[in-house]
Formats: structure tokens, sequence, C-alpha cells
């Protein structure tokens, strides 16, 4: 019998010691004297506080928010982030991604986020207790998309600002379309811009295990099947819009808002990949570029390593043509690496972030250490996570391999399962059937979800 991993906290429980601050509001201080407001940056000139404040936006509404702080003057110069229709994307915190604390602390039980600024590399702990009864499924230029555990009512909220959109409750379509509790469990959502209203957002959401896509408007009743025949493997948000790739016709399709006229298909894969259920396809925004990598396997020789039998190939979409065209070939990322999944993708430029490898994939593959990171200039493959693997498969050999390092960070965010279960994705991408304590907790956990009226 194998050994059982280390007890586990138990569903719920909040993680003690934070490592990182709490994000807080600041403490308002008493009205200062004419004396003291008569030097200092807090007596710039209203205009020119405006025009600072503008400046600031463009670097990010969490300066922003910070900048709003400093003083009563300032506050009053600057308009409130807070936008109700979430749809104002420069009000968003787009460039922040979230980290696991590889506590097995689901970060909805413990009802804060710690997030990371890609290209700064700030960190902050955000308290968030609305997450409380709700499921995180997914993120869209970090706005936080949940799902209510008892009345699967979808919910759209900016973490930093605490404004929240509200989206009808799943169960009608559930009973009509889904029926399968396990395709809700681990459901994905995007927020996309709506085509019906220039004042308001709209949430898309697919099944995994079906091929029904369904849309609903802020502030509708009811939710919309916009399409019907869509087996997704790969999907990517991008400028308002959202596309994704079906496996099994090497299609590019826009997936909202829907193309009655023209057909979804945006572009086709070459087929020089060889079969498509070999292959791997994903889709990832890069420095405001749509591009495709593409990972297919390679026939060596059987001396080589299962891990280096891969091509690699990336392409740009333009998206700006209509019709049907050949991708554009993509030979070098500069200084900017990618992180690839299929639940969702992330590039970032390593010129603030040294830990990265610039004009590198950080990718997965099928083996009991599942990440490799591909160099596109000399065209090699390296296991950076070779000595960090807490199980064989079967039983625990080792603890924790800490501190983790920041491609561990994201490449677990960008492995959605792992991260919402507040696990590391290069640790328990897998997790043997002797580890009973954490099996049992993530069936605790998925039970609290509940759907009325289920017909599984």
């Amino acid at each position: 019998m194998g050994r059982k991993a280390p007890p586990l906290s138990p569903a719920g429980r909040k993680r003690k010691g934070p490592s990182l601050p709490f994000l807080s509001p600041c403490k308002r201080r008493s009205t200062p004297t004419p004396a003291q407001t008569a030097t200092g940056w807090a007596s710039l000139p209203d205009d020119i506080a405006r025009q600072v404040a503008a400046l600031v936006l463009k670097f990010g509404v969490v300066d922003y928010i910070a900048f709003r702080a400093v003083c009563s003057g300032w506050r009053t110069c600057a308009p409130t982030p807070r936008d109700p229709t979430l749809r104002i994307r420069s009000l968003r915190p787009v460039g922040w991604v979230t980290l696991c604390d590889g506590d097995a602390v689901r970060p909805d039980d413990a009802c804060q986020i710690t997030f990371f600024h890609s290209q700064t590399a700030r960190c902050l702990r955000v308290r968030l207790p609305e997450l409380q009864r709700h499921r995180i499924i997914g993120f869209t230029d970090g706005l936080v998309i949940l799902l209510h555990k008892r009345t699967t009512a979808v919910r759209v909220l900016n973490p930093f600002t605490g404004a929240a959109v509200d989206f009808p409750s799943l169960v009608p379509v559930y009973q009509e379309l889904i029926k399968n509790r396990n395709c809700v469990l681990h459901m994905n959502a995007a927020v996309c811009s709506s085509v019906s209203s220039t004042t308001s957002i709209a949430v898309v959401a697919w099944f995994p295990w079906s091929s029904v896509v369904l849309s609903a408007d802020a502030g509708h009743p009811s939710w919309e099947v916009i399409q019907t025949n869509m087996y997704l493997s790969n999907t990517l948000p991008f400028q308002g819009q959202l596309y994704g790739f079906l496996q099994s016709s090497r299609q590019i399709v826009q997936v909202y808002p829907p193309k009655p006229p023209t057909g979804p298909v945006v572009a086709h894969v070459p087929q020089k990949f060889g079969n498509p259920l070999f292959c791997k396809y994903y889709l990832v925004e890069s420095d405001g570029d749509m591009l495709l990598v593409v990972k297919s396997p390679k026939f060596v020789h059987p001396d080589v390593e299962e891990w280096r039998r891969y091509i690699i190939a990336i392409f740009k979409v333009n998206i700006s043509i209509v019709g049907h065209r050949e991708l554009i070939p993509v030979t070098s990322l500069g200084d900017r690496a990618l992180f690839v999944s299929l639940d969702r993708c992330l590039s970032v430029s390593s010129k603030n972030l040294p830990s990265i490898s610039s004009n590198s994939i950080y990718l997965t593959v099928s083996l009991p250490d599942p990440v490799v990171v591909h160099c596109l200039s000399s065209r090699s493959f390296e296991r950076p996570t070779a000595l960090c693997q807490v199980h064989d498969g079967k039983e625990m050999i080792c603890t924790s391999v800490r501190p983790f390092t920041l491609a561990d960070h994201l490449l677990t965010y960008c492995n959605h399962h792992e991260w919402s279960n507040g696990l590391m994705f290069h640790e328990y991408y897998s997790i043997p059937e002797s580890f009973q304590g954490l099996w049992k907790k993530i069936r605790t956990q998925d039970s609290q979800l509940r759907i009325s009226r289920m017909r599984d």
C-alpha cells in the first residue's frame, strides 16, 4: 500500500500568515492646515494634477488607485476608477495574473488572491470577501469570473475596485442541453464586449465534453445558445471578441460574436503537421498580436528522449483580412516568452523578469516531469523542473521544493484546474490514488456546487 500524502487543511480553512502584504485602504488623515498645504506635491494646481492622473492611468488602474489615495486634492482631480459596467478596458487590471501559494487551499475558500503584474513584477495580495460561496471559472483582462455554488449565477468582478456585474443562472440551459455536472465543474468563461449594447459586457461560457457555447449580456434574464457544434480545444479573448481552435478540423474560429453570413472560420492550419489528433494548438496574445503555437510529434531515433520529440511552430494570425488565408510564420519572439496550455496562455517580456528565458516557449508534455522549455534560437529543449517532483505517479518521494520559481507560477496560472485547487502544476498535474487526503478534499469542495433538479 502506497504512502499517504501529508494531511491537508480542510476545505474552507483560510491560509495563515500571508506571504505578501494585503491591499487595504489607507487610513483617513486629519484635514491639513493651510500652512501644511502651501508646499509639496499636494499643492499642485488642479489642471496639472489632472494631467498627471491621466498619465498614471495609462500605466494601469492599480497605480491610478494609489495616486487618488495620496490626498483629498488629488482624489478630487481624478475621477473614480470604479466602472459599474466593467466595459472600459483602461479601468480593468490588464496585465495582472494570479499566483498560487501551493498550499492546497482554494483561493475562493481563502477569500484572497495574490496578483502579479507581468510587466513590472509587482505583487499584491488582495482580500476578496466576494469570493465566498463562489467558484472561479475564468479571467479576462484581470477581471475574475465567478460561479455561485448554490444558484449557478455568474458574476464578473474587478478585484481592485470591487465593481461587479451579475449574469443569470445556468440552471435552465443546464437542464435542457448540458445535463452533466462534471461539465459545469470544469467549465470555462471569458468576458467580451457586448454586441447588443455599447454600455455593457457579455460573458461567453463553454464546457468540456460539450459542443454547446453560451453567451449572456449584462442585465439579460437568460443565457443564449450561440454555438451548438463547437468542441473547443483552446480559446483566446482578443480585442473584445472570443476566438477558439477546433482540434479535429485544424480551424481557428470566431466564437463570439457569431458570424452567420460568412461563417466562423478565421484560418486553417497547414496539413503538413500531420494528424491533428496527435498535435496540440495554442492561441495566445503577444504584444498586441494573435499567435498560434503548434506542437506536433516528430519521428526520430528511439534513443532520443520522449520530451525532445516535438516540432514547435509559431504563426501570426492576421484577423483584419477577410476570408481564409495562410498563416504568417514567426521565427523569433524577441525578448518575449510564451506560456501555453489548453486552459489559457500567456505572453510576458523578459526585460523586467530576468529569471524568464527570452525567445522561448514554456509548455507541457505527458511525462512524470511535465514542464519543457523550448528555445527558438537554438531549437533546444530543457526540463527545468526535473528535480522538483513530489511523487513518482504512485506515492510521495519528497516534500515540496520551495521557493517556487516565477516560471512555476506562470505555468500554473495557465493550468486552471491545478491553480483553482491551490496546487502547483509541476507538482500535481496528476494526483496519485494514494493521496487519499487530497482526493477527499477536492471531492468535498466539488460537492459544494449544487445544481437544482439535476438529472445526471
